[in-house]
């Protein structure tokens, strides 16, 4: 499937919680939308350049239409707040198309914890488990009702099965109870803020439960960008540029001059994607499957290095 970005069109925007808006957007010529499956996300291309990635929360089988969920993050780098502001009926963003790097696995069942906006990649899931009549239970929360997303649908779906643990009124659920009683076939989905997600892993580790947990995090630790000196060939331009032990193919590119794409700097939004005409490059990035990560057809340019002397890009 083709990564270059799409225009779409939003379609409707939704207030579903305190500082949290649903999106959903549709072709502009009426057309279906690529396929996805429970877990995935798309990228969003906002119109001041930076991507965001933001989970699809709304139903797969449901092709003319994406939905996502953005909470406003007043102390983030200024994506959600520009959303927020513009986003609209009519108006139009590129969106690269879907991604899942959080698949959901086949199971007995599940237990999905979700933390505040975390919820967006579960909503789906939730689905998927209860058309094909596997149990499962979700234990949602967050610092108060009225900050969380999709409660009442989410009971709707799952009545009892569903647990909203807010801090204000029922207090932080008991997740050693919860991972300590879960079946053998069960597998344990979690997202939310970091502090959640660390202690759900020490819990799931301490239950031996830890092969059956599957997380996704909001953000991802600062990738290490040093290593061996080597030489970035640019195949368009014929310049060949030296790349220190403690600097990045990007800053090279930037230092001398040179525009090229970027927007996280930190190798998780795919927006510095090159591709390797030749060389072996040293992959630092968490965007990249790792088949894909295999074939070296592409590299990031703002965290990754090369495996050799010389790297050779498409740039």
């Amino acid at each position: 499937m083709s990564r270059n970005p799409v225009k779409l069109r939003v379609r409707a925007v939704e207030r579903v919680a305190d500082q949290v808006v649903a999106v959903t957007f549709e072709s502009m010529a009426g057309l279906e939308l690529a396929p996805w499956e429970p877990g995935a996300h798309i990228e969003l291309v906002l119109p001041s350049g930076l991507v965001r990635h933001y989970s699809l929360c709304g139903d797969p089988a449901e092709r003319e239409t994406y939905r996502i969920a953005v909470l406003l993050e007043e102390a983030g780098r200024g994506g959600s707040r520009e959303l927020h502001e513009m986003a609209e009926p009519g108006a139009v963003l590129e969106v690269r198309p879907p991604r899942n790097a959080f698949a959901l696995e086949p199971a007995g069942g599940y237990l999905f914890l979700a933390g505040g906006i975390g919820i967006t990649p579960l909503l789906p899931m939730l689905g998927h488990a209860t058309r094909a009549g596997l149990p499962w239970r979700l234990v949602y929360g967050g610092r108060t009702r009225s900050h969380m997303a999709f409660v009442d649908e989410l009971v709707r779906i799952g009545g009892d099965r569903v647990h909203v643990a807010a801090d204000d009124a029922a207090g932080r659920p008991d997740l050693v109870a919860e991972i300590g009683e879960l079946p053998a076939d069960h597998v344990v989905y979690a997202c939310g803020p970091a502090p959640m997600l660390d202690r759900v892993t020490a819990v799931a580790a301490e239950a031996g439960a830890a092969d059956r947990l599957r997380l996704e995090r909001f953000t991802v630790a600062a990738a290490d960008t040093a290593g061996e000196p080597f030489e970035v060939e640019l195949s368009r331009s014929g310049r060949t540029l030296p790349v220190g032990p403690a600097t990045t193919i990007l800053g090279v590119l930037r230092a001398n001059g040179i525009t090229a794409p970027f927007s996280c700097e930190n190798g998780y939004c795919g927006t510095c994607e090159a591709v390797v005409l030749d060389g072996e490059p040293d992959h630092r990035d968490t965007y990249l499957t790792d088949d894909e990560k295999a074939e070296g057809f592409t590299t990031m340019v703002c965290v990754s290095r090369c495996h050799g002397p010389r790297l050779v890009l498409d740039l």
